[in-house]
């Protein structure tokens, strides 16, 4: 099993955005000199609790100031891009990363973000646009001009040569793209199912293992439809984790800190507000009312000593049928830095010493 970081990234609304994007590059440093494998960053325009619009600044200044970590946007948000201008931009960050970049798209699922942008969620639209600005994407990296695109809702062309010099010439450094990673949250996902059909990185964001574990038959009932056979080593697991020397002191810095105050002010009530709170509870029939900050700490997130927090990765590990990456999911900790490098430190060098005989390659304990 390895580890990584997936980032909304998330900030309290008092907090200005160049205070907590240096703090998010503060993580980032951290966890390249930790050892962790990978650094997902994410997209948003209208939550003052995801405040970063635009994860390729972040990552490009990030690159800068890290070694071997690979960093990528978890995801961009394929419906608010031109899909040829995206696709010229994120060359380039691969250029500028050496290698090191992945690539993560989404669909975007914020009613506030869709209005901005005019795109009609609620009827399927962002999908189907995230598809074709994929395919497109794809498409300007892999074949040759000239061609013309006509989608739906873009028409692209990737010319032939003009004036003898005037002509495409962006492509990745990684042939012949970087990774491309995918998240899921619903139950049977269509995005896992795309990730299966295309080969993608499966990305689970964090909810009951309960639900987590219907992704992978969404993976690969995709993957069964292009004759690929999948592997759990690819799967991310995006969950809650704080480590401390007790598990009193876990509980308190977790449920009673920074992790606490964003789920109950934000998190749970948007998930509420989507009717979500489901993917949430151990049983169908508990109201939402019991899903408290509390009830997914002690049920859906991995808190505690080093001892315990082995304990619940290795449970939810069978549980699910054995995944490859574990994502710690990102928190604003700069008022109290030492208590989250300590966190990071603890599950890398104390805790996944302990998980060594996973083996996601057959889905159990080897």
């Amino acid at each position: 099993m390895e580890l990584g970081y997936f980032a909304m990234p998330s900030h309290p609304p008092e907090c200005g955005l160049k205070e907590g994007h240096d703090w998010d590059l503060q993580v980032l440093r951290w966890l390249d000199e930790l050892g962790y494998q990978e650094a997902w960053i994410g997209e948003h325009h209208t939550a003052p609790w995801e405040p970063h619009p635009s994860p390729d600044l972040l990552i490009a200044q990030a690159l800068l100031q890290t070694k071997n970590i690979r960093i990528g946007p978890g995801g961009f948000l394929l419906p608010y891009h031109h899909p040829a201008e995206l696709a010229n931009r994120v060359a380039m960050l691969d250029h500028l990363s050496n290698g090191r970049l992945n690539f993560g798209v989404a669909a975007s699922g914020l009613p506030s973000d869709w209005a901005m942008f005019n795109v009609d969620g609620m009827s399927g639209q962002n999908r189907d646009m995230t598809r074709e600005a994929l395919e497109i994407i794809l498409k300007m990296w892999t074949e040759p001009a000239p061609w013309t695109h006509k989608g739906k809702f873009w028409t692209v062309t990737k010319p032939d040569t003009m004036f003898d010099f005037l002509k495409p010439h962006i492509k990745p450094q990684q042939a012949p793209h970087p990774p491309i990673g995918v998240a899921g949250l619903s139950k049977n996902s269509d995005t896992l199912k795309l990730a299966g059909e295309r080969g993608f990185i499966p990305m689970s964001l964090n909810l009951n293992p309960a639900y987590v574990g219907s992704h992978w038959d969404s993976v690969e009932a995709g993957a069964a439809k292009t004759g690929r056979t999948p592997s759990r080593e690819d799967w991310r697991m995006v969950r809650e984790v704080f480590v401390a020397e007790t598990d009193e002191e876990a509980w308190k810095l977790s449920t009673g800190d920074m992790m606490g105050r964003m789920m109950g002010e934000y998190f749970l009530p948007l998930l509420g507000h989507f009717g979500f709170k489901d993917y949430l509870k151990a049983s169908p029939d508990m109201p939402d009312s019991d899903v408290t900050v509390e009830y997914c700490a002690r049920n859906n997130w991995i808190v505690g000593s080093p001892a315990t927090v082995t304990e619940k990765i290795e449970k939810i590990y069978q549980e699910v049928g054995g995944f490859g990456v574990l994502l710690v999911f990102g928190f604003d900790y700069k008022h109290k830095p030492e208590a989250w490098h300590n966190s990071l430190r603890l599950l890398k060098q104390e805790v996944l010493p302990r998980l060594k005989h996973l083996d996601a390659s057959v889905g159990r304990a080897a």
